[in-house]
């Protein structure tokens, strides 16, 4: 169990420190509608990354990847495809790494509805590609653990509080605290809006050698 949940670590920490989904969190505090844009948000975004990281753990143990089994080999070369697929995005981030202009959904934050909010939690969460590919590597490093169910589900869960602590410590923050916070969460959203590409080239780069050492590893 010490194990996985040190595979997952980097993983959750790599999640959590997105800046997208950071940013989109702030401007949905600062919106009109904030208590139900932000409140909608960190709910898509928590369930978004629990549903990934559920399923492929699922798919990882029904196929049988564990390290400990013969099919082991083939947990190993996902990793490293895996691994590989996440240098490739930090190689694309830090070639966009000048780009600064504001993405076409932000524009619409003020009028989002919870419902709405949550969806584009979920999108950012389980379909954009950065995030998607940190908690597939996850959910493949939980079902290919060799761990009994019961110790998955706590991986799963584990994983899940560490990767949405960052939006969720926002908006709870900001819920509790609003006044003192809204100076400071101003200024982070302007300094992760123009370092966006950056922080995520970094992180991704991270991830990437992390995710693709253990599969080397493990062959």
């Amino acid at each position: 169990m010490g194990t996985v949940l040190g595979d997952l670590l980097p993983l959750a920490v790599g999640v959590s420190i997105s800046p997208i989904p950071l940013v989109a969190a702030i401007l949905m505090i600062l919106s009109k509608n904030a208590s139900a844009a932000a409140g909608g948000f960190a709910a898509g975004w928590t369930g978004g990354i629990v549903a990934v990281t559920a399923v492929f753990a699922v798919l990882a143990a029904a196929l049988g990847l564990s390290a400990d089994s013969r099919p082991g080999a083939a947990a190993a070369w996902i990793k490293i495809v895996l691994g590989l697929l996440l240098l490739a995005v930090a190689y694309t981030q830090w070639r966009h790494r000048a780009d600064t202009a504001e993405p076409g959904w932000m524009r619409g934050i003020d009028s989002l509805t919870t419902g709405r909010a949550a969806l584009l939690g979920a999108t950012l969460a389980a379909v954009n590609p950065k995030n998607l590919l940190l908690c597939v590597s996850a959910g493949v490093a939980v079902g290919a653990s060799g761990v009994g169910v019961g110790a998955q589900i706590v991986a799963v869960a584990v994983f899940t509080v560490l990767a949405a602590a960052s939006v969720l410590g926002v908006v709870i923050g900001y819920a509790v605290a609003a006044d003192r916070l809204r100076g400071g969460l101003e200024r982070a959203r302007g300094w992760l809006e123009a370092n966006n590409h950056v922080v995520m080239a970094i992180v991704l780069l991270v991830m990437g050698a992390v995710v693709l050492g253990k599969g080397i590893g493990s062959l």
